[in-house]
């Protein structure tokens, strides 16, 4: 155990997390040359487009010190975005220490504040990492302050390298370990594994991702989970190197990964505690929590897609994401479909992705909503609902609460009166504001949840010209003045159009929306009238006007009466078309929410 080192790399999105890696395999010679590839560990498309790693990795590294020594060091790669912040927490509690990867052209940003925060909660030995300065345009002398100021953490700690060119890259090894303590655990004792990732694989069923804290593991021995006692045969241990090496046994310290015939990733939950079978007195390690939907959205077929093929593409999906559910809806305005939950924003554009890139679908989806918190009037029952369609009548309600998050933000100081402004907007509420640098300004603000996950990343960006970064928590619920506004079309609720609002925004909201959706539905023969109503009281309404067939273009002189009786005749039938003619609603409309003005 004295020559094992776990560590993890975390960073802010686009700080160079996934190309240091590649120069960390390259110095141990895991990879061949011929078979090393660019952002080696982000397998999917979707991850190699945005930057972004969604699905974490693991690999074993082996290193020759001057000395002689081999030393193993277990690279725990973590997701990179704040949807996944509990798999990050669990990817941490399986290390000892981690590389904090900092771009010295923008400096701190609010994601490395945060997960710097949680790599101390978890004590573990920070090494900072300064990364591209190779760029002509970096700030080295302000990062490293703001790594002083904002971080606590001495600046002669940091590491001043690039990770593209591979500058200083070779100081890291001997920086891990030399600074990162070994794994303490004794293997002795009885088995205490945690369950830090899993996904599915066609052919083996479920591969978990253990570290082994206590203990030993052999392939053939029965193992159970402590959260639901499920228990199961070894038939394959081993670890990552980073292709796949099968070993008959892993001990306490290390790191690997374990198959045993488990047919549902659902029965396999990040965070657990594994043991051996026959162990009854096993403490479930410490931080294991259910990951919970935050973001709830309805996913409705398209053209040339049956309901069907989406629940076979849902079902194809959650075999390697157990974080996302999604129950049958049913919508009379557009069939039936699905109710899906997500961890946050993020998490369910990239589902929408993959459901239309991987499996050819066309999909449409109604505005997000998030998880509010409903006390009943007559027995004080509190429940909770997912959709504006399942808020009760105004009589029925004592109150509602909202899920609130405490958010980071950290920008150039030129953009702060904007920001400030957007932050009002949304129903913040100030907790803090202090400079971390000559012109950078460090944010605290409570919000509620539903204000952040329609466009407020968007706007930020926009407004701080990119600058701007955003990081946030969860905290708690609070009571808020919450109504349901319903859109009528033609006198029709259109409940998957239906959204929660806060009282004091209704009018602005129903103004804005109906006037947006006369944008985008298109003109039919008949008049399309567009309401927004609270509780059955019209509070905005916008017409799109008929396409008028010209009736009359025939008539050239002759009496009046004539013309008049053609006009009264397409009257009557336009009254009757209106009466039974179905309005058609595109995708656009479903989504005018989303972009609604300030």
């Amino acid at each position: 155990m004295k020559h094992i080192r776990n560590f993890s790399i975390i960073a802010h999105i686009d700080h160079g997390k996934t190309t240091l890696s590649d120069r960390l395999l390259e110095l141990t010679h895991a990879v061949a040359k011929r078979d090393m590839q660019e952002q080696l560990l982000d397998s999917m498309d979707l991850e190699r487009e945005r930057g972004i790693t969604i699905k974490s990795h693991f690999v074993r590294l082996t290193w020759q010190h001057p000395s002689g020594r081999e030393y193993i060091l277990n690279l725990i790669d973590t997701p990179g975005h704040i949807d996944f912040t509990y798999e990050v927490s669990r990817s941490l509690a399986a290390c000892e220490g981690a590389l904090l990867v900092i771009d010295s052209t923008q400096g701190v940003e609010a994601q490395t504040v945060a997960n710097t925060y949680l790599a101390m909660e978890n004590e573990l030995v920070l090494i900072p990492v300064m990364n591209k300065i190779d760029l002509p345009n970096n700030e080295l002398d302000k990062s490293l302050e703001q790594l002083e100021n904002v971080l606590g953490i001495p600046r002669d700690e940091a590491l001043q390298v690039s990770a593209k060119t591979g500058q200083n890259v070779e100081q890291i090894i001997p920086a891990i370990i030399e600074r990162i303590p070994p794994p303490d655990g004794d293997a002795s004792k009885p088995l205490r594994a945690l369950v830090f990732d899993s996904w599915f694989d066609i052919y083996r069923g479920v591969i978990i991702l253990v570290r082994l804290i206590d203990g030993e593991m052999h392939r053939g021995e029965k193992i159970k989970f402590l959260s639901n006692g499920a228990e199961y045969e070894i038939h394959e241990l081993g670890v990552f190197t980073p292709k796949p090496l099968p070993l008959d046994s892993l001990a306490a310290g290390e790191v690997g990964y374990m198959i045993g015939s488990i047919k549902k990733i659902t029965e396999v939950k990040i965070g657990d505690t594994i043991t051996t079978a026959k162990e009854t007195a096993v403490r479930a390690l410490p931080g294991f929590k259910e990951p919970l939907p935050m973001v709830f959205a309805g996913f409705y077929p398209g053209e040339a897609t049956s309901h069907e093929e989406l629940r076979e593409a849902f079902e194809k999906l959650t075999l390697n994401d157990s974080s996302l559910t999604y129950e049958p809806e049913t919508s009379p305005a557009l069939g039936i479909g699905f109710r899906c939950g997500f961890l946050g924003l993020l998490h369910k554009e990239i589902i929408q992705e993959r459901l239309e890139r991987e499996y050819n679908l066309t999909i449409v989806t109604t505005a997000p909503s998030v998880r509010y918190r409903v006390t009943a009037m007559a027995r004080g029952d509190v429940y909770e609902i997912e959709s504006p369609a399942q808020l009760p009548e105004p009589q029925h309600v004592r109150k509602i609460e909202e899920p609130y998050i405490e958010a980071i933000v950290i920008t150039p100081d030129e953009y702060l009166g904007n920001i400030l402004k957007l932050l009002q907007n949304r129903r913040g509420i100030h907790k803090k504001m202090e400079y971390i640098g000559p012109s950078r300004v460090y944010l605290t603000y409570e919000l509620p949840l539903a204000e952040v996950v329609y466009d407020f990343y968007n706007k930020l960006k926009s407004l701080s010209q990119g600058y701007a970064s955003f990081d946030y928590e969860l905290k708690d619920y609070k009571e808020s003045p919450l109504i349901k506004l319903d859109i009528l079309i033609n006198q029709q609720v259109v409940d998957a159009l239906a959204v929660i609002v806060h009282r004091d925004k209704a009018y602005a909201v129903g103004s804005a929306l109906t006037s947006k959706m006369k944008e985008v539905i298109p003109r039919q023969l008949f008049e399309v009238v567009i309401q927004a109503a609270i509780h059955r009281r019209v509070i905005a309404k916008t017409v799109v006007k008929a396409l008028r067939k010209n009736v009359l273009g025939k008539c050239y002189g002759g009496d009046i009466t004539r013309k008049m009786k053609l006009l009264e005749k397409q009257k009557k039938g336009k009254k009757r078309m209106k009466r039974i003619g179905k309005v058609d609603v595109p995708q656009e409309a479903f989504l005018a929410v989303l972009e609604l003005e300030e």
